[in-house]
């Protein structure tokens, strides 16, 4: 028996689904974690016993994600019914907060301007190289080149005062 849709909330940029209420959470796809979040998302299936439930395959790019659900009940005394349903969830594309946030313009807290006042960028290409292998981007806002340097802009002063520690630790700092 096939039930109609219920949704499930996704975030393109971060690529978290939300967890209800207000939890975002970062999952893999077809994992116990998710299987979770759709379940909870069923009302009444608290008045009956789930047996089983799985995931059934689908094309990854159709934004349908397939459960299947194996639930018994009791209806007279000593008298169990089991049934096997299937319940389709439509992936919906929206923002969570911290995304929201970051696509409003002027949102930044902290900035951390780089300098280097020399004819050649190569010292910011291996900046660029040692900013990427360690990682150090992840918590950056944006970036914009400017004359002579370029600014890193925080969503946090405790992001910023990381990548200063980071620069200190690679590259002579004033």
């Amino acid at each position: 028996m096939k039930f109609p849709a219920a949704s499930i909330s996704y975030c393109r940029n971060c690529e978290r689904i939300l967890s209800p209420p207000t939890t975002w959470a970062i999952v893999r796809p077809e994992s116990q974690e998710l299987l979770a979040i759709c379940l909870r998302k069923l009302k009444g299936l608290n008045k009956v016993r789930l047996t089983e439930a799985h995931f059934i395959w689908t094309e990854p790019h159709s934004k349908r994600l397939r459960v299947s659900l194996t639930i018994q009940k009791e209806v007279l005394t000593s008298t169990i019914l089991e049934q096997v349903f299937e319940i389709e969830y439509l992936v919906q594309h929206g923002q969570c907060p911290d995304c929201t946030k970051l696509a409003a313009k002027n949102t930044w807290k902290a900035l951390v301007q780089v300098r280097q006042k020399v004819p050649h960028k190569r010292t910011f290409l291996f900046l660029e190289q040692l900013i990427l292998k360690h990682g150090a981007q992840k918590d950056t806002i944006s970036v914009k080149e400017v004359r002579d340097g370029i600014d890193f802009f925080y969503s946090q002063r405790s992001h910023a005062i990381k990548m200063v520690e980071f620069l200190g630790g690679v590259v002579p700092v004033r």
